[in-house]
């Protein structure tokens, strides 16, 4: 359907399109959506928006891929697989918006919490928890020839997958030769850990704090302690959806800005989560949600509560703007581990899916401060910071990686080159667990 307006909000040209279905997989931080919609930051801006509740991320791929989704609440690390034709056919995708940083955790089952407990308790002691623990739980299993530990990851290309496996070989593990990974979609998870078929799993938020609630996990480190304030989803659409629909395209931005602005208040936090308990969205009980949206976190149950203000950071920080450097930690990620080649053009690729232009042109609309940079560096700031190359300072938090690495943006492969240089393998057999009714996502692979 496409219309125009006659009466245009503040700072907007006449829309190409008013009526939009946008989709979601159920997780705490699609909120910003939420919140867009049902508080009329959608509305206020011309839009009538539809959310579509997806089961997997495969879900939103294929049918942003089709036309069925004008956008979507997006992996970060898939808009860039689509772009480079990791894992389906090419499809250019961009994004001019995140929704969000942090918001992941690493949880395991109790029974593997209990073994890392004994071979190693003072590593399970330090904060950030390294995987130095489960390395000794890998080295035992191996040597009583036991088959390696099995973890769940929601997609091959999820800024989760990268985190774990960053968390991991930072200890000296092979992500791919010892343990396995598969593909879970979020919301089988927890089931898939009650049942055995994974020993723990790195997913987004309530996933992990439902494991805790139900006494069958805990959590060993949380995103925001993986890399502070790291990047999380992003509002993704297709590159000929953006070029068609510019105006409408920035609609939705200013309206996602607002409804962010709104949630990093903290008074605003258990609405947020009331909110997302409606069966629309998430569809689970608020005192599971709410923990992790109001900083009120718990590592196992039983623990007491930990002070955690930045697990979940939607618009402080500039949390929403589309950081090519982001791009480019996740796109080494991806050289990395096989899935493109290290000849690739990994700036070119960024740029073109990181429209970084459109955003600073909403937040001008909104009269807010805005980077005028497209990149930093990431890794370098162990305390509160002020971003000064912006229309004006902005308050900027910690960026700390959980092992000290510094990540510059202009030499994305700065760290891979002691390694020999990896060769992109053929697809290998699929593995995954599919949610209940739906097609599998990509399945984890032994070099993805």
């Amino acid at each position: 359907m496409t219309s125009r307006l006659t009466t245009l909000p503040p700072g907007s040209e006449a829309l190409e399109k008013t009526a939009l279905t946008l989709g979601f997989v159920p997780l705490t931080d699609c909120v910003p959506l939420v919140v867009a919609l049902e508080k009329g930051f959608f509305a206020g801006q011309g839009l009538t928006v539809t959310l579509s509740k997806e089961p997997s991320w495969s879900n939103i791929r294929d049918k942003l891929m089709v036309g069925l989704l004008d956008g979507a609440h997006m992996l970060t690390g898939l808009a860039l697989a689509m772009s480079a034709g990791v894992g389906s056919l090419t499809a250019p995708t961009r994004t001019a918006h995140a929704l969000g940083l942090n918001g992941n955790a690493i949880t395991v089952s109790e029974e593997l919490y209990r073994s890392m407990l004994a071979a190693d308790p003072e590593a399970m002691a330090g904060r950030p928890m390294s995987a130095r623990a489960l390395k000794r739980v890998v080295a035992a299993n191996a040597a009583a020839g036991l088959p390696p530990l099995t973890f769940g990851v929601v997609f091959s290309v999820a800024n989760h997958a990268y985190q774990i496996r960053h968390w991991l070989a930072a200890a000296g593990l092979d992500p791919d030769r010892d343990v396995r990974l598969i593909t879970v979609p979020p919301p089988r998870m927890v089931a898939a850990l009650k049942a055995g078929d994974i020993v723990g799993f790195c997913v987004g938020e309530p996933w992990n704090s439902l494991a805790v609630h139900e006494g069958v996990g805990r959590v060993l480190i949380t995103g925001h302690e993986l890399w502070n304030n790291g990047p999380e989803k992003v509002l993704g659409v297709l590159a000929a959806w953006a070029d068609a629909n510019p105006n409408t395209h920035r609609a939705v931005i200013r309206a996602l800005i607002e409804a962010q602005r709104w949630l990093d208040e903290p008074a605003n936090r258990v609405e947020a989560a009331a909110l997302l308990a409606d069966p629309r969205y998430v569809g689970l009980p608020a005192d599971v949600l709410e923990p992790s949206l109001t900083g009120r976190f718990r590592y196992g149950q039983g623990e007491a509560e930990v002070a955690l203000p930045d697990f979940h950071v939607f618009h402080r920080y500039a949390a929403s703007f589309p950081w090519r450097s982001h791009a480019l930690w996740l796109l080494a990620q991806m050289v990395r581990w096989g899935q493109i080649a290290d000849s690739t053009d990994l700036a070119a690729l960024a740029a073109g899916v990181y429209d970084a232009e459109l955003h600073r042109q909403a937040k001008r609309d909104l009269g807010e401060a805005v980077p005028l940079t497209d990149t930093k560096l990431e890794g370098a700031h162990a305390a509160p910071w002020l971003l000064e190359e912006a229309t004006a300072p902005i308050p900027m938090g910690p960026d700390l990686f959980h092992d000290r690495g510094i990540f510059d943006p202009t030499d994305p492969l700065a760290a891979l080159r002691p390694e020999t240089p990896r060769v992109v393998p053929g697809p290998p057999p699929p593995v995954s667990l599919p949610a209940a009714g739906a097609p599998a996502d990509g399945a984890a692979k032994p070099a993805d």
